[in-house]
């Protein structure tokens, strides 16, 4: 059914007359479904280490709503765990994980290819999914991008800056060097085993690629990304990539090229206009609504939608968000915009 899933033909390059759907995040707090499964796992790592439950919140905004892919319940932490960090999430406070700021703490490191006992059940919710997903929706699989997983890996939590990362990277540029390796290494053995359980796309997520700038985007940003995709490509060829480097602005241009994904995510800074004149002409784009109008909805929701959709009408784009949908978001906003977008 592969070839009739509406979300790898956009990946293929197809120009649709209404582009496929689907939304980061979700699968998540806006939904009361959701919210009932995660206190029944009673936590958020125990949901995405059982399986049938996070297949199970995976398939709740199919069922809801019936958007064209589905993508795999998960965190982009689970990786640094597998490798040997310390993670815990902090009521209110989000994630914290046990730092890599010397050689000491990179040497207690895990090798790349031994990440996946630990990752077993998510390779397992995979395989759920890929039995169980309706035969016109496409499963994506995810990883987080080397340099956003190593920002949280050296900080031990998220920051406003990547301002540990950065320091990291001035002071000590063979052990940031090792770390990113480390990672890029343990992301393809990591979406190789996805794609082997039945992700039929897998996406990148470089949430905040946009503090890199200069050859440090061209090194941190690109290149990781570039070695993941051969390396999946020379795998598993025909597999598609999509790359997210989140608020990279105007290195959104020739992203695709560089790195040899086959869909760039655009975030909700950047004007789809000006994308599909700059970005798009390289291949499949992916985005852009400002995630707010899921809070917002009304008249504004249902133009604004319009306006991306027109915007990217005339190449290969699937509708999505420019971030993940918030927890305040209005379920009914959805369908607002899935009807619209479809032309209901």
């Amino acid at each position: 059914m592969a070839g009739t899933k509406k979300l790898l033909r956009a990946l293929a390059g197809e120009v649709m007359d209404v582009p496929p759907i689907w939304m980061m995040r979700q699968a998540g707090r806006y939904l009361p479904e959701y919210r009932a499964t995660r206190a029944q796992a009673g936590d958020f790592l125990s949901l995405c280490y059982t399986p049938d439950l996070a297949a199970e919140v995976t398939l709740q905004p199919i069922r809801r709503f019936g958007f064209d892919a589905a993508i795999l319940f998960a965190d982009i932490l689970l990786l640094p765990q597998a490798l040997g960090a310390d993670l815990w999430f902090a009521t209110g406070e989000g994630p914290r994980l046990s730092t890599v700021t010397t050689q000491a703490d990179f040497a207690a490191l895990k090798p790349a290819n031994a990440i996946h006992d630990r990752l077993a059940p998510v390779y397992e919710t995979v395989r759920i999914l890929s039995r169980e997903l309706p035969a016109d929706v496409a499963l994506i699989g995810f990883a987080g991008a080397p340099w956003t997983v190593a920002t949280y890996m050296i900080a031990g939590r998220g920051t406003p800056d990547q301002g540990p990362a950065h320091a990291l990277m001035a002071e000590d540029l063979a052990l940031f060097d090792a770390l990113i390796d480390r990672l890029t290494e343990a992301t393809v053995d990591y979406l190789s085993r996805q794609i082997e359980a039945g992700a039929e796309a897998v996406k990148l997520f470089d949430s905040w690629a946009g503090s890199l700038h200069g050859e440090a985007f061209d090194r941190y940003a690109v290149e990781p990304c570039r070695r993941i995709t051969q390396a999946l490509k020379a795998r598993y060829p025909g597999i598609p990539v999509i790359g997210f480097p989140r608020e990279a602005g105007e290195r959104y241009v020739g992203f695709a090229k560089a790195t040899g994904v086959d869909c760039v995510a655009l975030d909700n800074s950047v004007d789809a206009a000006w994308a599909a004149e700059n970005v798009q002409v390289d291949g499949c784009v992916q985005g852009n609504l400002d995630p707010r109008h899921m809070v917002t909805g009304g008249q504004v929701l249902i133009d604004e939608t319009r306006r991306v959709v027109e915007a990217f009408s005339r190449g290969p784009h699937i509708f999505n968000l420019g971030h993940g949908i918030t927890p305040d978001a209005d379920p009914a906003n959805v369908q607002l915009m899935i009807d619209t977008v479809r032309g209901r």
